[in-house]
Order: C-alpha cells, then sequence, then structure tokens
C-alpha cells in the first residue's frame, strides 16, 4: 500500500515537472500553427527580416485599455497577437497596456493635452449599458519607442468613408503588420526621407493635394521642390512627385530629373496629356481637348512608357449630375470618362486594392528601350472599354444614347498606369551642353549617362492625386471620396502603396496588400435560432458530462465486480 502510494507521488511529481518543463520552452521558444485561410496569424517575410536587424529594446505602448464593446475588443486582441508574433522574431520588443482615460479628472486632463502634442486624438465610443447609452473617449493608437526615438501608430482607419464599423475594423486588422513594421522600419532607418512635390508647372495646388500630404506626413517629411531655382535635386529627396503639371518642364528642368534618376531617385509621373474639365464642358457644352506642351513625352520615351494624347471610355464608371427638364431637376448619370478601375494585378502596389477612381484618363504604352527596364502594367481598364482620339469633339450627347453605345466598347484590358524598374537611359545622351556640363562641375558631380537600378511610376491621369474641396467650408475631403457617389475610392491607397513601393527597399509593402476576410454572422438567423443554440451550448455539455460519468460508472462497476 505505501509503495503504491509512493508511486502515485512520484508520477504526479513527474507530470507537474514535465508541464512547467513544457511551459518554460513555451516561453522561450514561441510558435503556432496558422491554419486560417487567409494566413493572418503569419507575417511576410520582408517583416521578418526587418525584426530580426533590430539591434535595442524597442517599447510599445499600446494605448487601448479600458472597457470596449465586442468590436474594439476584437482589435485589441489582435493587436495583442500581431505583437507577440513580432516578440517571438525579436526578443527585444516588448509592449504593454494603458487607459489614458484613467485617474482623476485634473490627470485625465493632462494627460489628454500631452497626448494631443504627439497627434494622439481620442476617437468617441457607444457603449451599451444596462441603463442606456454611454459615451467615452478612448485611444486606438500606440507609442513605439526605439533608441531614443518615437513613432505614433493609428490603429483604427477612420479614412474609409461610408464603410460600417465592422468593415473599418476588418481593415485596421488588415493593415495592422504593415502599420507597425513601417514604423518599426522607420525608426530603424534613423530621420524621415523627404518626399517632394514639384512646383512651378501648374502642378496640383496646396488644398487639392492636402488629405495626399496630410497622409504622407504620418511617415515623411513632405514638402514642394521647385526646379528652375535648384542646380540639382538632392538624393535626400527618396521620391519626386510630379502631379498634373499644366506648364512646360525646361530642358534645364529635365536635365535636372533626368541626373535625379540616373543617381537612383525615384519618380511618380501623374500626367494629364490633355486639357480637358468638366466644368469646361458644362461652360462650353462641347470642345476639343488639347495637348497640354508638358515637354516630358520624349523623356518618358526613353525610359520606356509613352503616354497617349487620348481619352480612355469604360462602361465601368463613376457618375455627374444632368439637370433633366425645366424645372431644373437633377438626375444622375455614369460618365465613361470617369472609369472605375478595379485592378486584377497581384502586385503589391494594388493587391487587395478596391476601385480607383480617374477622371479623364489616357492610355500608356510600354516602350522597348536601351538599357534593361522591367515594365509592370499596374492599372487597365475593364473589358468594357474604349479609346477616343483627341481630335474627337467633347459633348453630354454621349449620355442620351445610355446602352444603346455599349457594343462601341469592345476594348479591354487598356493600361492606364505601369511600373518601369531597372537601369535606365539618360535623355540626355550625347546631347549634354557646355552649360550643364558646368554646372553639374560646380556641384562636384560627374554627368552620368545610366542609372543605378531604380523605379518610376507613370499614371496617365493627373487627377488621381486630387481631393475635392467642400464648397461652402472650402476644407479638403478625403482623397478618393466622390461626393456625388458618396463613396471613397482607393485613390489614396494606390497612391500612397506606390510612393512605399518606389522608396521601399525591404519589401515591407508586402504586408500593406494583406487581406483579412471579414466573417460576419446572419444577424436574423442568428436571432430565430437564439433559443435553439442557448439551450445547446448549455445543455450540450451537461449532457455530455452526464454521458461520460454513466459510462465511467458502469466501468468501474464492471472492474471491481470482477
Amino acid at each position: 500500500m505505501k509503495n503504491n502510494r509512493t508511486q502515485s507521488l512520484i508520477r504526479l511529481g513527474l507530470i507537474i515537472g514535465i508541464a512547467l518543463f513544457a511551459n518554460v520552452l513555451g516561453n522561450i521558444f514561441f510558435t503556432h500553427f496558422d491554419l486560417t485561410e487567409d494566413k493572418r496569424f503569419t507575417l511576410s517575410d520582408p517583416t521578418r527580416e526587418m525584426l530580426k536587424k533590430l539591434d535595442a529594446e524597442v517599447y510599445v505602448n499600446v494605448l487601448l485599455e479600458g472597457k470596449f464593446n465586442a468590436g474594439f475588443k476584437r482589435l485589441q486582441r489582435s493587436v495583442t497577437e500581431m505583437l507577440d508574433d513580432f516578440h517571438s522574431e525579436s526578443g527585444y520588443i516588448t509592449y504593454s497596456y494603458s487607459n489614458p482615460g484613467a485617474g482623476s479628472v485634473d490627470e485625465i486632463n493632462a494627460r489628454r493635452t500631452e497626448l494631443a502634442k504627439d497627434g494622439i486624438v481620442p476617437t468617441n465610443l457607444r457603449i451599451k449599458t444596462a441603463d442606456g447609452t454611454e459615451e467615452k473617449f478612448i485611444y486606438p493608437y500606440a507609442k513605439i519607442s526605439y533608441k531614443g526615438r518615437t513613432a505614433i501608430v493609428d490603429l483604427l482607419d477612420e479614412e474609409a468613408v461610408g464603410a460600417n464599423p465592422d468593415e473599418k475594423l476588418n481593415t485596421s486588422i488588415s493593415q495592422m503588420e504593415y502599420k507597425f513594421a513601417n514604423a518599426f522600419h522607420k525608426l530603424e532607418s534613423g530621420a524621415k526621407e523627404v518626399i517632394a512635390f514639384t512646383v512651378g508647372h501648374g502642378e496640383l495646388g496646396e488644398r487639392e493635394r492636402a488629405d495626399l500630404v496630410r497622409s504622407l506626413r504620418a511617415y515623411y517629411e513632405v514638402g514642394t521642390f521647385k526646379l528652375d531655382s535648384a542646380t540639382v535635386i538632392p538624393q535626400e529627396v527618396k521620391t519626386l512627385i510630379i502631379a498634373k503639371p499644366k506648364a512646360p518642364f525646361s530642358d534645364r528642368d529635365l536635365f535636372l530629373m533626368d541626373q535625379y534618376v540616373m543617381n537612383g531617385g525615384t519618380v511618380l509621373w501623374l500626367i494629364d496629356p490633355l486639357n480637358v474639365e468638366l466644368d469646361s464642358l458644362r461652360n462650353q457644352n462641347s470642345y476639343i481637348a488639347r495637348d497640354y506642351p508638358l515637354n516630358v513625352n520624349d523623356m518618358l520615351f526613353k525610359y520606356g512608357a509613352r503616354v497617349n494624347p487620348d481619352l480612355v471610355l469604360d462602361l465601368q464608371c463613376s457618375k455627374i449630375p444632368m439637370v433633366i427638364d425645366q424645372k431644373g431637376t437633377m438626375d444622375l448619370f455614369p460618365w465613361y470618362y470617369f472609369p472605375i478601375i478595379v485592378p486584377t494585378s497581384n502586385h503589391p502596389v494594388v493587391r487587395n486594392l478596391d476601385g480607383i477612381n480617374l477622371y479623364f484618363p489616357s492610355s500608356v504604352d510600354t516602350i522597348k528601350t536601351k538599357t534593361p527596364v522591367k515594365k509592370t502594367v499596374l492599372l487597365t481598364t475593364s473589358d468594357h472599354s474604349k479609346i477616343q482620339p483627341n481630335i474627337t469633339r467633347l459633348n453630354f450627347e454621349i449620355l442620351r444614347y445610355g446602352d444603346e453605345i455599349a457594343g462601341s466598347f469592345d476594348k479591354k484590358n487598356i493600361p492606364v498606369a505601369v511600373l518601369l524598374e531597372g537601369v535606365f537611359p539618360s535623355f540626355f545622351e550625347n546631347r549634354v551642353t557646355q552649360e550643364m556640363q558646368d554646372g553639374l562641375k560646380q556641384i562636384n558631380q560627374a554627368y552620368k549617362s545610366e542609372s543605378v537600378p531604380t523605379r518610376m511610376i507613370v499614371v496617365a491621369d493627373g487627377d488621381v492625386a486630387r481631393n475635392f474641396v467642400n464648397a461652402k467650408t472650402g476644407q479638403p475631403l478625403a482623397l478618393g471620396y466622390n461626393p456625388i457617389d458618396r463613396f471613397t475610392y482607393s485613390n489614396k491607397d494606390f497612391l500612397l502603396n506606390a510612393i512605399e513601393y518606389l522608396r521601399d527597399d525591404s519589401g515591407i509593402i508586402a504586408a500593406r496588400g494583406r487581406e483579412v476576410k471579414l466573417r460576419l454572422l446572419d444577424t436574423q438567423k442568428a436571432q430565430d435560432e437564439e433559443t435553439f443554440w442557448t439551450l445547446l451550448n448549455i445543455g450540450g455539455p451537461l449532457i455530455l458530462l452526464g454521458i461520460f460519468g454513466f459510462i465511467f460508472t458502469w466501468l468501474r462497476k464492471r472492474k471491481y465486480a470482477k
């Protein structure tokens, strides 16, 4: 009897020891198996590589603590799971949660003032209680500290105008890896990189590009660059954005941009080859679009792309309002010159993006180059589109025919945006003047006839970067938001992806294309079957427990009866 008791104690000790040992190993060697269809718990390879390069402590203070509804609890849980995955790749990463709304009134107000200095503003959350609805301010943000530098991560994607709360949360969770990885990467690299918009050639104005600039400033230093007052475009400018110019570029301007590219600079070309605006069409009823004298066609041709002086029409398009009677009654009509481009490519710049709304776009061709340049078509029209030559008179008569003209939209997949990457030939090869040579000598630079490997993106529409402005308040609307459709298209996401890809050498942009599928309950079915599932969840375990008890008792009696 005593021997049996000793053996039982030994077994119990072994079990406890094995459990403790397994727990210690689990803390040291964290791992898991991702069986989800969308691989939501698997980090991308570039993110893993970036995390392994960290060489000092990274502290993440998540401000998402407190009493939330189920949606924000899901967001909080997703943040924890993501940071645990990050910690499994780099032991330097630690995190904690804090509640900015805790403490006395004076403490809360002081904390809010301090957070506002970092651009951290609260979100008003409504929580259902037994007494009704309670409103509280929450902070869906994380502050990351690394080597004395700080970055702010906005955990909630509030910019999807018209999206329901579940879709916003799902988008936020989908982009979480990218947001954290991008913040870590920028902290690790040091100072913010510089993004510059060219000015001086009739480009988009400050208010027209305001929302894109605001979004870029979360990660970059954003400014403007006037070519005619510079001797060189410094390589500190990581990406140059040319957004809808209307006036010609001089040879001197082109030479500066050419040598900028030769030295590894990246360029985002947003070009309108034709001067056509909807307001002009309304004022004149009809007119023929004229070419903008930009003087960049030959340069782009040399680099491997040609923006054609034509207009692309698509049956898949947004609408415009038109007066339909003498009383001034308005109705919406599809305007084929405003195509909605739904990306089909799996390239990181456009993967998983929704429709992108373009305005009077043109077609783009790829051209064979002297040097190895890879050409990738990023955006194409639908299967029901066509090209209209610039000599065609534009008017609103096309709206009268409706479905009758659908048969003429017989072209498909017309390119409107291309990516060029590789070694580019200089546009000024064999034509560098003495003045140009002297200018380079003054800044201790030599003329380059071929570039180092670099990238550029050409989009045949300058308005893709233009946000609408509220006519009453003068405030810029969100980029991509169409006030007629009252829908937000993916213009901003496309441009942010494009800029990120142009300057990203680490490949972290791949995480931005992650898609986490939203699997919502059928609320009507859940209400109809509420009683059944309640009884099943309560009674099911009791029934199983009773069956187990009966079988266990029967086997025990049978064993000892013998």
